[in-house]
């Protein structure tokens, strides 16, 4: 494989799904957590439930968030992600054509709130990453490690 396989494989962009009860004030909780100890969320979608949210999050320093979310009883779920880099809106039609074109199912995705370096990028949850991320190479796209985004 392609030293830029590797670094993906080796370096691969975390996610955090937390789970967190619908009270006013929760999410704030766990952005001010985050934000005291100098953990940038990099990307965050929300899904509502009857009980509870689910806040995906990506974030700058996964290793430190792991252990703030431990540390203050959140519960949580960590799965790896696709990230790939985007110039502008514009570009969305050619990802999405280069995952057509290679028949791979995408899950969810949701976009960055900022990047290193003031590009765009989207985070995928897809059937198979590892086809994802050699298809959109191929297309021209740049697929991210954990260290591009973080700061």
């Amino acid at each position: 494989m392609p030293d830029h396989y590797t670094a993906i494989a080796s370096d691969p962009v975390k996610q955090f799904s937390v789970f967190i009860q619908n009270r006013v004030g929760r999410l704030y909780d766990l952005a001010a957590l985050l934000a005291k100890h100098n953990v940038h969320v990099m990307a965050m979608t929300t899904l509502d439930t009857t009980d509870c949210a689910i806040d995906r999050l990506v974030v700058d320093d996964p290793d430190q968030a792991r252990e703030l979310l431990v540390q203050n009883d959140f519960a949580f779920t960590e799965c790896d992600v696709l990230a790939v880099e985007l110039i502008d809106e514009s570009q969305l039609k050619g990802v999405l054509g280069a995952l057509l074109a290679a028949e791979i199912n995408i899950h969810y995705v949701y976009a960055f709130l900022q990047r290193p370096g003031g590009k765009s990028a989207l985070a995928l949850s897809l059937e198979d990453s590892d086809l994802a991320a050699s298809a959109l190479n191929t297309a021209g796209f740049r697929v991210l490690t954990q260290r591009d985004i973080s700061r």
